[in-house]
């Protein structure tokens, strides 16, 4: 009686072994060219994502300024570029002072915690640096970053009083590589910050 066996031979291994191995390539080389052919579009919409939260925050924040510890009203620097106002950011019942810039294309956030009694703010180093977006192209685009109008909608030059300030706007481009299209994307957000309205 001739006895059957079920395994594989060496040819029949080989040549499964062959198929794997090439349908393998084909997925790992296919994987890697959509990634580059993809990087910009993919790294585009992470960083929109990344200043969409920066945005979400600041907007959160400004909204909610206070006057400062020491008694300092609660908008202190309106520049195009930055933003120094105080706030409880933390929610920790201590009202920090907090600047938003952007330098070169890098959005921060900068907040000063106040210490001593009577409070005192150290405006020389930051209790914390919070980076929000590397690829702003405002500065580049000569486009403000913030814009601040009167309580009658007026637009104010970064040499008006802070005080008749009432209404601020915020607008990031981004875009992680200014040469390449679709080019930059805009992210737009005003307030009008409750401390600062006539009619308290």
């Amino acid at each position: 009686m001739q006895s059957r066996y079920t395994g594989m031979t060496i040819v029949e291994m080989l040549i499964a072994i062959s198929v794997f191995t090439i349908l393998m390539l084909i997925i790992i080389t296919s994987t890697a060219n959509f990634y580059r052919s993809n990087a910009y579009t993919l790294e585009q919409s992470n960083e929109i994502d990344n200043a969409r939260r920066g945005v979400t925050q600041w907007n959160r924040d400004v909204k909610e300024m206070i006057t400062g510890e020491d008694g300092t009203w609660p908008l202190a620097i309106m520049e195009e570029h930055r933003l120094g106002y105080y706030g409880d950011t933390d929610r920790d019942d201590s009202v920090e002072y907090v600047e938003y810039i952007l330098a070169s294309t890098t959005l921060r956030k900068l907040t000063y915690n106040p210490t001593g009694s009577p409070a005192t703010y150290d405006k020389t180093s930051p209790d914390s640096v919070e980076i929000l977006s590397e690829f702003v192209q405002n500065i580049n685009l000569a486009t403000s970053t913030f814009t601040y109008f009167d309580n009658a909608g007026n637009q104010f030059a970064s040499t008006s009083p802070i005080i008749g300030t009432r209404y601020i706007q915020m607008q990031l481009y981004v875009n992680v590589d200014p040469i390449r299209n679709p080019g930059e994307f805009l992210l737009r957000s005003s307030l009008a910050p409750r401390n600062l309205k006539d009619n308290l």
